[in-house]
């Protein structure tokens, strides 16, 4: 009789313990990851160059993507960058964890900086679609809907535009940049339920945007 079980040489029982460990490799890495991150935050704090200089490589994409996308210039986009990441260097020693990703406190600190550059400037806030799609994107995305998974897309996008500047900032954060609600909420200074029910409504609000036929 052939072998059904689908890891093939194991006991029924042995191959549903090798499933259950197969299935917590990502929870796992996550974790590594997450202690890895601690540990190069801990490092930072004490004044380790090296260890910030590894932070500023594993974060840089992801703050210099969100300034990007919310001046629409590279070299702005550049300059606030790196002041991010000088503000950053010069106030590790008060950043403290509490439940939150220093991946998130850098967002905080870059979407500061574009609101005090705007507030200053004559400048119109707006998400830009310029070179979008050739704009590297990870993270966990949220598949909750056709809208979602066709996130990357012209036509999203320019819906995206229209909506308001605070919908606009959540999608960013919760679908292009991964953000979990916790993080964008404290990036975006609301609790959880706020953040829920605005991404609810901006969900709504581009799916009646967009052609019916996408995706």
């Amino acid at each position: 009789m052939p072998n059904t079980w689908p890891l093939a040489g194991l006991s029924p029982p042995a191959a549903e313990a090798a499933r259950t460990v197969r299935s917590a490799e990502p929870a796992a890495r996550e974790r590594e990851h997450d202690d890895e991150m601690r540990t190069l935050v801990l490092r930072a704090k004490t004044g380790d160059s090296e260890a910030f200089g590894m932070l500023y490589d594993h974060y840089v994409d992801l703050v210099y993507r969100y300034v990007y996308f919310r001046v629409g210039g590279h070299a702005l986009a550049e300059d606030l960058t790196s002041e991010t990441f000088l503000r950053a260097l010069r106030g590790i020693t008060d950043f403290t964890w509490q439940g939150r990703d220093f991946g998130a406190w850098l967002v905080t600190i870059a979407r500061n900086l574009v609101t005090d550059h705007f507030k200053s400037g004559r400048n119109r806030l707006e998400v830009t679609t310029a070179e979008v799609l050739d704009t590297p994107l990870d993270g966990p995305h949220i598949p909750e809907n056709a809208v979602v998974t066709n996130m990357v897309n012209e036509h999203v996008m320019q819906a995206i535009k229209q909506l308001g500047a605070e919908q606009q900032e959540c999608v960013i954060l919760r679908f292009l940049h991964g953000m979990s609600l916790a993080e964008t909420a404290m990036i975006m200074g609301k609790k959880s339920g706020a953040i829920k029910a605005l991404q609810f409504r901006a969900i709504k609000a581009l799916a009646r945007a967009l052609p019916k036929d996408l995706g």
